[in-house]
């Protein structure tokens, strides 16, 4: 049978938290799904344990790359591998409610316009420990395509690259590029397609630690360079270049997106003034940037599947 829904998780090196994320993810108590896992040619132990939970749940379909082909292609890679309608991007090093999927799912049985469902998240130490509820304060919910571009272009929050997805819809865009913030590029395209649901709940567990690309690739230059190994030649690839592509995808995906001229001309003007607002600064201020909310206390043992003290 084909499964409604579809996992893809890429990995490289992924020894240090990757069992507990794929326990996470096979207590689900939505369990009509398939897990395509994609190793980018791991060095480490990555390989075996992918082997042992292929062996034990038919759910598990492990690939290996034959070499590294870069964190971006690897990701895209699962997406031509999907079956299902619905598509999801897993982490290797994050953790899932037992409930995520099934609360993502069905908003989207009972929102046909949303494209995607997402929870809130909640940041997690190596341990597992939550230490920061974050807020999400995107206008992604609205009607117009317009109003959730320019929220995605300025405000801050939001971990919704890795929500689960409506497949047509993802295959229709440009998936993940490997120029600088190329993941903000491709959740903006998202939200010219259709509006985004939250489920109001703390239900994703995005874990920071020193190995997370973000701190272990600190230059735009390595930055991309992890996305493809082809961009690490500085002279193909200069710095200059990598901007300049993060400007063009933003105009890209207007140009695909299924909307009005008016529109169109209204999301132009939102990045020019988005452009405009970061010529004078140094970096800016990045819409990834976290705003604390306020939660009650969040326990990841007593929600997460595999946790030490869950009942799942």
């Amino acid at each position: 049978m084909i499964p409604r829904l579809s996992i893809g998780l890429p990995v490289y090196n992924g020894e240090n938290y990757l069992a507990e994320s794929i326990e996470a993810l096979l207590g689900q108590t939505f369990e009509d799904f398939e897990l395509l896992i994609s190793d980018n040619a791991s060095t480490d132990d990555t390989a075996r344990i992918c082997a042992r939970y292929q062996a034990a749940d038919p759910r598990v379909r492990y690939i290996r790359q034959a070499r590294n082909i870069g964190c971006a292609p690897n990701h895209n890679f699962l997406v031509t591998q999907a079956r299902g309608e619905l598509f999801k991007w897993a982490s290797h090093d994050d953790l899932y409610a037992r409930d995520l999927l099934e609360r993502c799912v069905d908003a989207l049985d009972k929102y046909p316009d949303a494209i995607l469902a997402q929870s809130f998240t909640a940041l997690i130490d190596g341990s597992g420990t939550v230490i920061m509820p974050v807020k999400y304060a995107l206008d992604t919910a609205v009607p117009s395509a317009p109003e959730r571009f320019r929220s995605v272009l300025f405000d801050p929050g939001g971990d919704d690259g890795g929500a689960v997805i409506r497949t047509s819809v993802l295959r229709q865009t440009a998936l993940t590029g490997s120029y600088y913030r190329a993941d903000r590029t491709f959740v903006a395209e998202l939200a010219l397609y259709g509006s985004f649901y939250q489920v109001p709940d703390w239900l994703y567990f995005r874990r920071e630690h020193p190995d997370r690309a973000s701190r272990a690739f600190p230059s735009v230059q390595t930055w991309c360079a992890n996305l493809d190994p082809r961009r690490a030649d500085r002279l193909r690839n200069p710095v200059v270049r990598l901007y300049a592509e993060y400007i063009w995808g933003y105009i890209s995906a207007i140009r695909r997106a299924p909307i009005t001229w008016a529109e169109r001309r209204a999301c132009y003007r939102h990045l020019m003034d988005w452009a405009a607002s970061r010529a004078f600064t140094e970096h800016g201020k990045f819409a990834t940037d976290q705003v604390e909310a306020d939660a009650p206390g969040i326990s990841v043992q007593a929600v997460v599947a595999g946790q030490k003290g869950s009942s799942g």
